[in-house]
């Protein structure tokens, strides 16, 4: 298995865009005018808990050497925020079991993500397993609130065209410079020459 592309599954590159265009199908597919507010703050939260987390280990050497964490994973976090409420979007009017099968890839999605940053070494287990906690439960919450609101179904063309720029942005393979950015504004704040490296978490 190609786990770098895999991993793309938890990209900002690809995760950013496609929460737009679900900020955007919401009002036109849910009877709940409220949905689309509750997205955004899902997704919101997510990405600023991920970059408070990193701008304390970033910025002021907050991690902890014991669990070897220096922030949450954001490729697990932000893609478990996502991809459940992506998969819960598109298949509205399915028929329950496919329904349930839907939003169970949805959740499956990031574990793999999850796993892939483990295999490349872009994470220690402690910080995957808190990115996945923390997006599970924000997706989960949003799915609650939303249990009795009624969706819109989708022809599969409209389906197409929902995941078409995620398909292309895959396709396309550019990867964004979210983690660089931190790493700059840290020491900014932090009135540091260069932000605090992991290395740095064990140094006595």
């Amino acid at each position: 298995m190609h786990w770098r592309t895999l991993t793309y599954f938890g990209d900002s590159m690809l995760l950013i865009p496609t929460a737009v265009i679900i900020a955007l199908i919401l009002p036109w597919k849910s009877d709940n005018r409220r949905t689309v507010w509750y997205w955004l703050l899902a997704f919101g939260l997510a990405g600023l808990l991920v970059s408070l987390s990193k701008i304390l280990f970033l910025g002021f050497g907050i991690g902890s050497a014991r669990f070897n964490f220096t922030g949450f994973s954001g490729h697990s976090a932000m893609s478990a925020t996502l991809w459940p409420v992506m998969l819960w979007l598109v298949s509205g009017r399915w028929p329950p079991l496919l329904r349930l099968g839907a939003i169970a890839v949805g959740y499956l999605i990031p574990l793999m993500v999850g796993f892939s940053r483990l295999v490349i070494h872009a994470h220690s287990a402690s910080e995957v397993a808190t990115g996945l906690l923390l997006g599970f439960t924000l997706s989960s919450a949003f799915l609650l609130s939303q249990r009795r609101t009624a969706l819109k179904g989708f022809s599969w063309p409209q389906i197409g065209v929902a995941f078409l720029v995620p398909l292309l942005l895959l396709g396309h393979g550019r990867k964004a410079t979210t983690q660089q950015f931190l790493e700059r504004f840290s020491a900014d704040i932090a009135g540091l020459e260069k932000p605090f490296t992991r290395a740095d978490l064990f140094r006595p």
